[in-house]
């Protein structure tokens, strides 16, 4: 329930659905923040070609004498599958690529890989998770009546993608999380992503033996040691993510989704009718307002976009009749979970509110990062 007054941003699309937002004349908390951190990605600087041409140097290097230089994700998806191809054909490097069957693809995301994948010639590994242990994660989600039920599957992506590149030797991961038109989405909807405590606790006493996972010292060492470097690529090149579409479908017959992310029929449940109906979020506004950022869109074109519901009515029936089936549920008991009380984020125990997270972090201010800096002089 939204305990305070609405108001919307006069600048992009994002409004107090998001409790945590602060609104002004200027814009709001997203799209101020959003003006402030994305001209320091590496495409805005003056150097931007020659700071790309370091890395593609630095990653042919490691590369040499073994089978892949770098390791890409691929879901069917348009920003994934433009990166197979700028990776291996304009950057010239040999991706070996990484796909998580986590049990939802839909058949046309299955289609898109394919085709893009053997035009480009990249190889693929594919991690399939075991589903009676993942589905019972999923559900553990649905239960606890979080906003984020796609956690489980965004975790062990990122896992997966570490546990293939120390597989094959491979020290650079190139992803295709792209800032520029992705970096708006509130806290609020969407938190606790590398957080392998609050995983854990939502899952309760059930064990996760084969679950890809990461702790949360294993995900500080990584942003600070580790050899594999993990790399946003489309964050150091020019990318129109409707340039893109259009050019994949010509080139490779690549086909496009009903909604962002819809390569999932589990993401499509959840983005298009669980997280709208039941928590009042619609995570397009977060996408719509870092186009309208972007300049990639206007705000009037994003106001049409979301005066269409993201799912018919007709077909919420259909995919909820899917989804219940899958998990081997009634439609009426999902409907019991649906019509829970709503928690969050911040009502199960996690590595935010625990004391190692402000220790560790302490230490690294402290003594790490200076010693760091030191070093590199």
């Amino acid at each position: 329930m939204i305990s305070v007054p609405y108001k919307q941003c006069p600048v992009c699309v994002m409004d107090t659905t998001d409790p945590e937002i602060h609104i002004d004349s200027e814009g709001c908390t997203y799209c101020k923040r959003y003006k402030q951190n994305i001209p320091k990605l590496p495409k805005f600087r003056k150097n931007a070609e020659e700071i790309l041409n370091d890395l593609v140097s630095k990653i042919k290097k490691d590369g040499i004498n073994k089978p892949y230089d770098c390791l890409i994700g691929v879901s069917g998806g348009v920003d994934s599958s433009y990166v197979a191809y700028y990776v291996k054909e304009v950057l010239k490097l040999r991706p070996l690529a990484l796909h998580l069957d986590n049990g939802w693809n839909d058949e046309l995301a299955v289609h898109n890989i394919e085709k893009i994948l053997r035009k480009l010639d990249i190889d693929l590994w594919t991690e399939v998770l075991d589903w009676n242990e993942f589905s019972s994660l999923q559900m553990s989600f649905l239960k606890a009546s979080v906003p984020d039920c796609e956690i489980p599957t965004d975790h062990a992506i990122v896992a997966s993608l570490y546990q293939t590149a120390k597989k094959f030797n491979i020290k650079y991961i190139l992803v295709g999380n792209n800032l520029v038109t992705e970096s708006i989405m509130p806290n609020t909807w969407s938190r606790g992503h590398s957080d392998w405590k609050y995983i854990s606790s939502v899952n309760g006493r059930k064990k996760l033996k084969t679950f890809p996972h990461y702790t949360f010292l294993q995900t500080w060492w990584r942003n600070h040691f580790s050899s594999i470097k993990k790399e946003r690529i489309l964050s150091y090149i020019n990318f129109n993510k409707a340039e893109a579409s259009v050019f994949l479908q010509q080139e490779f017959g690549w086909q496009p989704y009903s909604g962002k992310h819809h390569e999932s029929i589990y993401t499509k449940f959840y983005q298009a009718y669980w997280l709208p109906q039941k928590f009042g979020y619609d995570k397009r506004k977060g996408h719509l307002s870092a186009l309208i950022c972007a300049g990639q869109i206007s705000r009037d074109e994003a106001f049409q976009e979301l005066a269409v519901a993201p799912i018919a009515k007709n077909d919420i029936k259909n995919l909820k009749a899917y989804v219940a089936e899958k998990f081997e549920i009634s439609i009426e008991e999902l409907d019991k979970l649906f019509n829970q009380p709503n928690r969050s984020f911040y009502d199960y125990p996690s590595h935010y509110n625990c004391w190692q997270y402000y220790w560790v972090r302490f230490l690294y201010r402290k003594f790490i990062k200076p010693l760091k800096i030191w070093l590199k002089k």
